[in-house]
């Protein structure tokens, strides 16, 4: 595999001073860059394994991909990542607050793809921060381009596991809801338990939700979307939105993205889970005593 960033290369002008031997970049045109062994891949962008080597090795709910990035994509990831940009490190808790510049509800989405439905839903609820996980480099760079372009304030690229950020770098309460979009169904029986949504994982999400939140999830693989709804519906902290339990219909604030639409066109069913995050259970010892 080449150790390029691999960008398109533009043609360059050759440099007069230089007698044609070398040449002189043309300015606002990424060019292909040969990085030495051991040099980041976007030195102001996304570390490539930002947790490192600090926790455990676990059966992990996603697959890194390595794929093209395109100038633009290379370009914000650059430009943007000092300020839009968190790697997930798991070394300290983030103060949201700080890291959107207001006090706005903030819903974590994990897996977000290349974006586009992330920056719709930004531009249509502004007063809502988002914050997006994912592990894709080419989808963080894209997503960081449209939020620049549509100046979006209430968005934030986080790079790396959703896991280590939920348990170790949130606060408990901190959310007001999660979106789990078209994770991986991991369809082979051998690799259910690589499927993000477990009994175990709504532990760690029900601990930063705040009451009241919601979570949304999406699939338009039938088996999983049934786990799902299995999984969530008997969780003690989560409680189905729709009074005759089942799923929900898509709500108006979920892009039909152009991924959905296909496959709509063949014929796959979407279903959608909406539940929401219960009231803290008071300990019986701590109830006050009732009247005489």
């Amino acid at each position: 595999m080449s150790d390029s960033l691999n960008v398109p290369e533009a043609p360059r002008p050759a440099d007069p001073s230089s007698g044609g031997g070398h040449h002189s970049h043309v300015p606002g045109v990424s060019v292909r860059h040969t990085r030495t062994k051991g040099e980041p891949r976007f030195p102001d962008g996304p570390k490539a394994d930002p947790a490192g080597s600090h926790f455990e090795r676990r059966i992990r709910s996603f697959q890194p991909r390595r794929s093209r990035v395109t100038a633009g994509q290379a370009d914000a990831l650059q430009r943007l990542w000092a300020k839009w940009g968190l790697d997930i490190d798991g070394q300290r808790t983030i103060d949201l607050v700080e890291l959107f510049g207001n006090s706005d509800p903030v819903v974590l989405e994990i897996g977000f793809g290349m974006g586009e439905a992330t920056a719709q839903m930004a531009a249509a609820d502004q007063g809502t921060n988002i914050l997006a996980v994912d592990v894709h480099t080419p989808g963080q760079g894209n997503l960081l381009n449209l939020a620049d372009q549509n100046g979006l304030s209430n968005v934030r690229v986080g790079n790396g596991d959703a896991i280590i950020l939920l348990r170790e770098m949130l606060a408990p309460d901190a959310l007001d809801g999660l979106r789990v979009y078209f994770p991986d169904p991991w369809p082979k029986k051998r690799h259910h338990k690589r499927r993000l949504i477990q009994p175990e994982f709504l532990d760690l999400a029900a601990a930063r939700i705040r009451p009241g939140g919601i979570v949304h999830c999406a699939t338009d693989w039938e088996p999983y979307a049934e786990q799902m709804l299995e999984v969530l519906t008997a969780h003690p902290e989560f409680e189905n939105t729709q009074p005759e339990g089942g799923f929900a219909p898509r709500p108006d604030f979920r892009p039909l993205t152009r991924f959905e639409g296909q496959g709509l066109d063949k014929g796959h069913v979407v279903n959608d889970l909406l539940f929401r995050r219960v009231q803290h259970r008071v300990p019986p010892h701590h109830q006050p005593p009732t009247g005489a």
